[in-house]
């Protein structure tokens, strides 16, 4: 007599529900692993990132290799003026290496020299802006000369600028006997409202003329005169 159990083949059953079943793994089989769908784009948005990393990364050093960090000018500079470190700065240029620029290193080397020549704000520093000259030199001396702004030329003077004092009128305004006195000079600095309302001019002078320059000054009646910047 046959007997017919309760249990119905999987894979019998799965063929009459329409739909195969894969059979079930042996002991010790490993199951493989399910396929992935590639997607071009992505690879080629990936290819297209590294490519533009590097660009970027090369360009980065070629603009860090190709620049040099050198002192600029911060605030102007007149000629003669001692340069102080707030007049200074560091920025980083490429340069012709036929301009002989000042290393950023050397910034506080030059605090203290004077300038010689005008050094406009953002221009950069080179060797021949800068000198070691004491000020004043051997010889000459510097006298300060207060004056309102009516005896002053109405052109801004500027350090280095060659000038006379000259004398003039007593306080009645009476003539002297003769040409005024005068004392060529050539400006070191500049303070303006040093003294009520006046600018006080400091020039540079032979030594045996300093004291009576600073005596004439003392009394107030002297005047400025630029004479000719050509050189």
């Amino acid at each position: 007599m046959t007997v017919t159990t309760g249990r119905t083949d999987s894979t019998d059953a799965g063929r009459r529900n329409g739909r195969a079943r894969p059979a079930p793994l042996s002991s010790g089989e490993v199951a493989p692993a399910p396929k992935l769908r590639r997607r071009p784009i992505l690879v080629v948005a990936s290819v297209a990132a590294v490519c533009l990393g590097a660009l970027l990364g090369v360009w980065a050093w070629t603009s860090t290799s190709n620049t040099h960090e050198v002192v600029a000018v911060r605030a102007t500079i007149t000629r003669g003026e001692t340069i102080d470190q707030a007049d200074l700065m560091t920025v980083q240029v490429g340069v012709d290496p036929a301009l002989r620029t000042v290393a950023g290193s050397s910034l506080p080397d030059l605090v203290g020299r004077r300038a010689a020549m005008d050094m406009p704000a953002g221009s950069l520093v080179t060797a021949e802006s800068v000198t070691r000259s004491v000020i004043p030199p051997a010889g000459q001396s510097v006298v300060g000369v207060a004056l309102p702004a009516s005896l002053m030329p109405g052109e801004p003077l500027q350090a280095g600028d060659n000038v006379r004092i000259v004398g003039t009128p007593g306080a009645q305004g009476e003539a002297t006997d003769g040409p005024p006195v005068e004392v060529t000079a050539t400006v070191v600095g500049l303070h303006p409202g040093a003294e009520q309302d006046k600018t006080v001019v400091s020039v540079l002078v032979p030594k045996d003329e300093a004291g009576e320059l600073a005596a004439r000054a003392a009394t107030g009646r002297v005047a400025l005169v630029l004479d000719s910047r050509e050189r």
